[in-house]
């Protein structure tokens, strides 16, 4: 039994954090599911920025847009669309194996509606539509802007994958936009037991921000700062981990309609950025029940490769995570202004992603 496979007995689902039209079309989608244990994909508007900027894969289809006059913003979207088509196709059996928890293939708004509600309700809409696949999910940023629209989407029976959630704080209110979303979804008369949704609480970027202040304390601190570095991130998610249990235990359940099913916690951002740290240390520390992993696919190779999943390492880890953060505060780490940064760079980063994409798609349809 690998080490993926013993994850999943614990409860934590190994989704692909990369799609591209080569992965699909060449076997390597079918091939590493059969031996790497996948059972899921996420992308992002970096994934399909790179994806869509090498290789000839996109050359045909690009060339039959080109010949009908589409818009970049159209023909960005219908390659994603496409890809994201056939990998829901490659993972319905899993998606039927396992009632719809897993087998998903998430694909997100554009990020340069995330402080716009209406424009993010809008092409949640249409991107459910147009992927008019079961086991699709659509992205919505949790910015300020767009927690009504997870609600709406929702209630609408769209299956959401909620995307950079950096502080328990706001993945409380990611939290309470479900339930509110999930209980009017069933007075639309929507069948609750075939809408799911994850929550993405990102990891590793919280310890690179977090780490870079560490390293710029000196004098009295200055050793408890460097003993606290590459902890921060694993105990962010396993604070997020114990609210999740608090709010979708037995009595939380029995107030959401009957059918419903729990907004799963998906730790992404997973790939180790510092080379100091173990490369499958988002893995071993952050596996548990009812959780999913999406890894690129070097971490997914680091994680077969050392071979650490043990057990369950998030039940009970609450206590530890407060004790961190305490830490933290005791050597001047202000925890709220790393989530304010990290927020604002996360929708930053994938508007960039997105133009450079927009940016070389008017230069092929030109």
């Amino acid at each position: 039994m690998t080490a993926i496979d013993r994850l999943y007995d614990l409860g934590t689902s190994t989704w692909l954090d990369d799609l591209s039209r080569d992965r699909i079309t060449s076997g390597n989608i079918d091939e590493l599911k059969a031996t790497k244990s996948i059972v899921g994909v996420t992308t992002n508007p970096a994934i399909f920025a790179s994806a869509m900027s090498k290789g000839t894969a996109y050359d045909a289809q690009l060339a039959e847009l080109k010949e009908r006059n589409a818009s970049v913003d159209e023909a960005v979207y219908a390659m994603s669309v496409k890809d994201v088509q056939d990998a829901c196709d490659l993972f319905l059996d899993v998606y039927e194996s396992t009632g719809g928890k897993d087998g998903r293939v998430s694909i997100e708004v554009d990020p340069r509606h995330a402080d716009d509600e209406a424009a993010t309700i809008a092409q949640a809409t249409e991107l459910w539509a147009q992927v008019n696949r079961p086991n699709a999910m659509i992205k919505i940023p949790a910015t300020d802007a767009s927690l009504p629209a997870i609600t709406t989407a929702l209630a609408e029976g769209i299956s959401v994958n909620v995307t950079l959630i950096f502080s328990v704080e706001r993945y409380k209110q990611v939290i309470d936009a479900f339930k509110a979303g999930i209980t009017q979804a069933a007075e639309n008369g929507k069948d609750v037991s075939q809408i799911h949704s994850v929550a993405s609480f990102f990891v590793s970027r919280m310890d690179t921000e977090v780490d870079n202040r560490l390293d710029a304390i000196s004098g009295e601190h200055a050793a408890e700062a460097q003993e606290l570095k590459g902890k921060a991130g694993i105990a962010n998610a396993r604070l997020a981990y114990q609210l999740f249990l608090d709010e979708f235990d037995a009595a939380g359940m029995a107030a959401l309609p009957q059918g419903t099913n729990k907004q799963r916690p998906l730790w992404a951002s997973t790939g180790v950025k510092n080379p100091d740290y173990p490369a499958d240390m988002y893995v071993t520390q952050l596996a548990g029940p009812d959780t999913v992993n999406t890894m690129p696919e070097p971490t997914i190779d680091a994680a077969l490769a050392g071979d650490n999943v043990t057990g369950d390492t998030l039940t009970g880890t609450a206590q530890n995570a407060e004790e961190i953060f305490a830490g933290l505060a005791k050597v001047g780490i202000d925890v709220a202004d790393v989530v304010r940064v990290l927020e604002r760079e996360g929708v930053d980063k994938f508007v960039d992603a997105w133009q450079d994409l927009l940016d070389s798609m008017s230069a092929n349809l030109n």
